[in-house]
């Protein structure tokens, strides 16, 4: 008969890596724990029909016994269709015993899984803009994803085989006693064989799988990177696919690798493993055979015999099994330890006890004596001041690297100051509740993220409950509404990947709506005119004028126009707001800003003037 009992192989390690393998603390089961906490009645539930089917499964071995001494030697017919019925019926209740177990594995098993997902996809919201850039997307990706999946196999395979594995090897050795303590005690005699190699056996799997995770991480990175449709259309324009296969094809070959030794560690000890398996019984046969014919023992039968080897093969899987768990424990505590790493790096930017949400905001921006530097020992802003008055436009001018863009990250505060404050109305934008502060921010970025879905949930994203109406004007207001009117699904266009399927224009004209549909009263806008036709220019400077009209703005600036137009000219220059004033002021000073003048935005505008007065494509063609 077939036990409940069982598992995989295990995997053998050198004695310098188990001394080398990581302590496992309190604290990281305790937080183990706390996740099973909520799902204990079931788990408890599951454990009680594991033992139960594990009881159970020990008279279909004992009923043999009988069929054959009192049924086949003793030639009762009768009672041979009784035993097997009952051993039949037996080995049913035991299976939807199973079938329980299975159900409520399962459950628990996804819970955790859920709510660990649930866990760190809300920290990681958390998470300021340093750790998406100092961290790979394929990383995080195998963390949320994979490493997460893993734990499912330590809840319903490794928990629940452990404590079937004793519940079967307990009652079968029980049951051999009951037959003949003799017997017993040879079957358990080769024990020892089983278990002097597996002092050993954690950190070599422990490390294989560290390192295959890590690989695969790095493989997941290359795919992002390189299968999306901007880097696919990159790898094409360098004629890089020999050099991407090739570092693929690199990467894979280490997986496979890794994956090999993993499964091949130790494959030798089971080997030998597998010998004293069959030693066992032969052992069983050979000393019962003498006792029977030899010492004409009556007290043992035939049935007895084949009992007692049947109950020996069911007691050698779970103790091969068992000798698994520290293995599978450490793998589960690998898993763990990746998952908790990630979950146990502190969130940066969040808000104080007492953060406050102002009544009204009229929108003055200032710096005040600014710090800041993405990494330790790096300054990019330094000691920067300035003022933006309420519903007031300021553009921001420099070479590229000046700093730009790091001024409007301390704004939505992505990041947060090294020295010095950012103020909204005189309050510093730490003491602002941090969800208060970034929906008084619209934001419109040099690449316009859009998520792959329609235009209408791209819109929605600013504002969930905006009417038809809405969508409409905010649409109208920043002059793509024409365009999605020409579609054959309007709104309900869908945009693509990254919105691949519309052109940089549009894309930059369907963030300007969002923003619209979102109203706040504080803009920051990256120019990105510098590189689109003049027609796209025109369009979206028509569409930026009404979200800039009454609102306060921060606009770093490329086109001349739009520099002209601004209310205050800030210029940066290594970090520091060097010159400001209007344009025709910073033109007299002959300054950075004259030398940006003539080396950037006429030439700019000569290329302007230059270009194919052609419509942008779009996604009707």
């Amino acid at each position: 008969m077939n036990g409940r009992g069982g598992g995989r192989g295990f995997r053998f390690e050198t004695e310098e890596e188990k001394q080398n393998r990581p302590k496992v603390t309190k604290k990281l089961l305790s937080r183990i724990f706390s996740y099973l906490n909520p799902y204990w009645p079931k788990l408890l539930l599951s454990l009680a029909t594991i033992i139960a089917a594990a009881v159970l499964d020990v008279f279909p071995s004992i009923l043999t016994g009988r069929m054959i001494d009192d049924g086949l030697i003793k030639g009762d017919f009768g009672l041979l269709v009784l035993l097997v019925s009952l051993a039949a019926g037996v080995m049913i209740t035991s299976s939807l015993l199973g079938l329980l177990e299975n159900y409520l594995n399962t459950s628990v098993s996804q819970h955790i899984v859920r709510d660990m997902k649930n866990s760190m996809y809300a920290h990681l919201q958390q998470m300021s803009q340093r750790f998406f850039t100092v961290n790979k997307q394929g990383d995080i990706i195998t963390r949320m994803t994979g490493d997460i999946d893993g734990v499912q196999g330590v809840i319903s395979g490794t928990l629940t085989r452990t404590v079937s594995n004793v519940a079967v090897l307990v009652v079968s050795i029980l049951a051999m006693v009951q037959k003949n303590w003799l017997l017993a005690l040879v079957g358990v005699a080769v024990l020892p064989l089983f278990i002097i190699p597996t002092q050993s056996v954690g950190k070599r799997r422990w490390r294989l799988t560290l390192e295959s995770q890590e690989k695969h991480d790095e493989a997941n990175q290359q795919l992002n990177e390189t299968l999306s449709v901007s880097g696919q259309q990159l790898v094409k324009i360098f004629t890089k696919e020999e050099e991407e296969y090739e570092r693929y094809a690199h990467v894979n070959e280490a997986i496979r690798k890794l994956t090999i030794k993993e499964a091949m560690a130790g494959r030798w000890f089971r080997m030998a493993i597998g010998t004293f398996t069959n030693l066992g019984p032969m052992l069983i046969y050979l000393i019962g055979g003498f006792l029977i014919i030899k010492k004409g023992n009556t007290g043992l039968s035939v049935g007895d015999v084949t009992v007692m080897v049947t109950l020996l093969t069911r007691m050698y899987r779970p103790v091969s099994a068992l000798l698994s768990v520290p293995v599978d424990f450490s793998r589960a505590m690998a898993l763990f330890t990746r998952i908790f790493d990630y979950m146990d790096m502190p969130v940066e930017i969040k808000n104080k006890k007492d953060a406050v949400k102002l009544d009204s905001m009229t929108g003055q921006l200032a710096f005040h004596q600014v710090e800041f530097g993405y990494n330790p020992g790096q300054t990019i802003l330094k000691d920067v001041s300035f003022t933006v008055p309420a519903r007031n436009m300021t553009a921001i001018v420099g070479p590229s690297g000046s700093g730009k863009t790091t001024v409007t990250n301390l704004v939505m505060r992505l990041y947060d100051v090294r020295g010095g404050s950012v103020t909204i109305d005189g309050v510093d934008v730490r003491d602002l509740d941090l969800r208060y502060l970034r929906q008084q921010i619209g934001m419109v970025t040099q690449e316009a993220y859009l998520f792959n879905g329609s235009i209408r949930d791209n819109l929605l994203y600013a504002r969930a409950g905006a009417t038809e109406a809405q969508l409409v004007h905010a649409c109208q207001e920043a002059n793509i509404y024409p365009l999605i009117e020409s579609l054959p699904q309007g709104l309900d266009t869908l945009v693509g990947n990254r919105g691949i399927k519309l052109s940089g224009g549009e894309k930059q004209r369907l963030s300007i709506a969002r923003v619209i549909l979102k109203d706040p009263p504080i803009i920051i806008f990256d120019e990105a005119t510098s590189s689109l036709d003049s027609i796209t220019e025109n369009q979206i400077q028509e569409a930026i004028e009404p979200l800039l009209k009454g609102r306060t703005s921060l606009v770093i600036a490329h086109r001349l126009s739009t520099v002209m137009a601004a209310d205050q000219i800030l210029v940066l220059h290594e970090g520091r707001i060097v010159e400001k004033g209007l344009h025709q002021e910073l033109l007299v000073d002959d300054g950075v800003y004259k030398e940006l003048y003539e080396t950037q935005f006429q030439r700019v505008l000569a290329k302007g003037e230059e270009k194919n007065h052609q419509p942008e494509r779009n996604l009707g063609q």
